[in-house]
């Protein structure tokens, strides 16, 4: 495949222990457009000279995937953050606004006046192992070339 490209694909995902974590395999193929970093940069690399028809089976380490654990993207926040919503309870997911931009949030565990959220991607500090065919490949329109992400 050549940069710029869409590439659909379906793919199954495991961790160490062999556990699916996701599969495209019920659902819609995921497509992408090459270069436009729509996934993560292991996964594209390994499918950079893949066609139509092709399969593949690839492991990540996280630096090549969601990255390590940031022990600095853990923080306890104020209780009144969260004002309006009824139960904060660990697990829950928020979408917080960061001077980057917004942020996906997952809470940790909530004290009295201290709820303690964790802005890391969930498969951060994970060896990720994908399962994948190679369904489909085009060329971009130039729309999708110009927003950067297949429509």
């Amino acid at each position: 495949m050549t940069e710029s490209r869409v590439v659909s694909i379906h793919y199954t995902l495991k961790n160490d222990e062999g556990e699916v974590l996701d599969s495209s395999r019920e659902r819609e193929p995921l497509s992408y457009l090459e270069g436009a970093q729509n996934i993560i940069s292991g996964l594209e690399e390994a499918l950079t000279d893949k066609a139509q028809g092709d399969e593949a089976q690839v492991s990540l380490d996280p630096e090549n995937a969601y990255g390590e654990v940031r022990e600095d993207l853990v923080q306890p926040v104020p209780s009144s953050a969260f004002e309006g919503v009824e139960k904060v309870e660990p697990g829950m997911q928020f979408q917080a606004e960061t001077p980057g931009g917004p942020q996906i949030v997952r809470v940790v565990s909530v004290e009295d006046e201290t709820v303690t959220i964790d802005a890391n991607h969930p498969l951060a500090g994970q060896r990720l192992h994908f399962d994948v065919e190679v369904v489909d490949t085009r060329e971009p329109s130039d729309e999708e070339k110009e927003h950067g992400h297949v429509h």
